[in-house]
């Protein structure tokens, strides 16, 4: 397993060593070079005063460039100089100086190798006294102290990069300190415990503790919707059962054949309902779960609106749908499709008076209304009945509060514009719905 706190570690202590060792290739370089330049201008210097002292000498220079050098200490110590008659002779030359020439060169810079060792001389030709001065030095003797230096800025850094490396690991543990309190946090929380993470007042964690209280409220949101449904669903439950129960009781123990029927049409309708309700709940928790499948290509309405309608189990209801919907087709997932119509026409049927009427029809050039004869829904809760388990005082005592909850569902996994909810005249409520459009209707 991969430390977080490792891989910083490495980045950082990788990443310093990178930058101190181009710093100190840096340093090197522009040291070497100013060095070169400091000590080319000595050398310069140098032979200068040496080209002087053998004009104010009058050629008596020679004691004096030998005597020189034994009183320099340090690096002119290592100078080198030599003179040089014009016509190729040895004139003078200090006690550090080899025997051979420092250089061919007439004047000014030049490097040379002497004796299988590298130099660097300066040369000033005297015409009039018929001379030539060269001063030099060992090229080795500068590198050594360019690495002089050098060892001087690297040496101290190998013994601080231990030390750098322990804080950078004390720093890294500090700053990964609030992420070891929220995992500490959530492992001593109870599974039931979704209470938000406290804020934090590091902004890299910000996103992270926000993130996690969503999860948390989304969490907590679905667990009190799965507590709902159950009590819900086990109190609707227990009076159905209940209800059939006791019609079974008085079935049995009925001697005559009026009452048992009876007795054993109210059963039928109680396992209707019971049916009907466990339909509904398994087909919210379906859209809740996301669950739909992929959309198959275009649904036409009309023959799914007919296979729905052979469903319903009131006979005494006269239902119409529009020819025009036999051509009308829709994109989407069918079975989400069918729960949307299924929802709404159990909805009217339901609400629908005895010898009533359910019309379907076509409702401009996408949308698909139903009407019924029912006694229609207050003004004030044409906003609430889309809520679930709602039901006003306008609902009869079979409905459940979750057919129009459902199609609010469906219709939003469907990415329609939702439900349209309006009362008729003089009674009646019409319910409308936009779908999107895979095909145009046809006449």
């Amino acid at each position: 397993m991969t430390s977080l706190r490792a891989r910083l570690f490495l980045i950082l202590v990788v990443a310093t060593g990178l930058i101190w060792l181009a710093a100190t290739i840096w340093i090197y370089l522009g040291t070497k070079r100013e060095l070169e330049h400091v000590l080319d201008t000595r050398l310069q210097e140098a032979a200068r005063m040496v080209a002087s002292l053998v004009r104010d000498d009058g050629g008596a220079g020679g004691a004096a460039i030998a005597a020189a050098p034994q009183a320099a200490n340090g690096y002119q110590r290592q100078l080198s100089c030599q003179i040089w008659s014009l016509d190729g002779h040895l004139v003078a030359a200090s006690s550090s100086a080899p025997a051979e020439r420092l250089t061919e060169a007439a004047e000014g810079f030049s490097s040379s190798l002497v004796a299988g060792e590298p130099w660097r001389v300066y040369a000033i030709e005297d015409a009039a006294r018929g001379v030539r001065v060269l001063v030099g030095d060992r090229l080795g003797l500068r590198d050594r102290l360019v690495q002089d230096l050098v060892r001087g800025l690297v040496a101290p850094a190998l013994l601080i990069l231990p030390l750098l490396a322990g804080l950078i690991w004390l720093c890294v543990g500090r700053g990964l300190a609030p992420l070891k309190s929220i995992a500490a946090d959530l492992k001593g929380r109870a599974a039931d415990d979704l209470a938000p993470l406290p804020p934090r007042d590091i902004a890299e964690l910000r996103p992270l503790t926000e993130a996690l209280n969503g999860l948390f409220g989304r969490l907590e949101a679905a667990r009190r919707h799965e507590r709902a449904i159950t009590a819900f669903a086990a109190h609707e439950l227990r009076t159905p059962l209940a209800g059939i129960r006791t019609q079974a009781q008085i079935a049995r123990a009925a001697e005559d054949g009026t009452m048992r029927l009876s007795a054993l049409d109210k059963i039928v309708q109680g396992v209707d309902r019971t049916a009907r309700l466990m339909s509904q709940l398994l087909a919210l928790a379906r859209l809740d779960a996301g669950t739909a499948s992929p959309a198959a290509g275009p649904v036409v309405l009309g023959p799914l609106l007919r296979e729905i309608d052979r469903e319903r189990s009131r006979s005494d209801l006269v239902v119409e749908i529009d020819p025009a919907l036999d051509a009308f087709a829709v994109a989407g997932d069918p079975d989400t499709l069918a729960v949307v119509l299924r929802n709404l026409h159990e909805n009217a049927c339901v609400h629908s008076p005895h010898s009533g009427r359910v019309r379907w029809r076509l409702e401009g050039r996408s949308g698909l209304a139903v009407e019924d004869e029912g006694p229609g829904i207050p003004p004030d809760e044409i906003p609430l009945v889309t809520q679930r388990f709602y039901r006003g005082r306008g609902s009869v005592a079979a409905g459940s509060g979750l057919g129009l909850a459902i199609v609010e569902v469906a219709l939003t996994r469907l990415r329609c514009g939702g439900i349209r909810l309006e009362n008729r005249s003089p009674r009646g409520l019409k319910a409308t719905v936009t779908f999107p459009v895979e095909g145009e209707p046809r006449s």
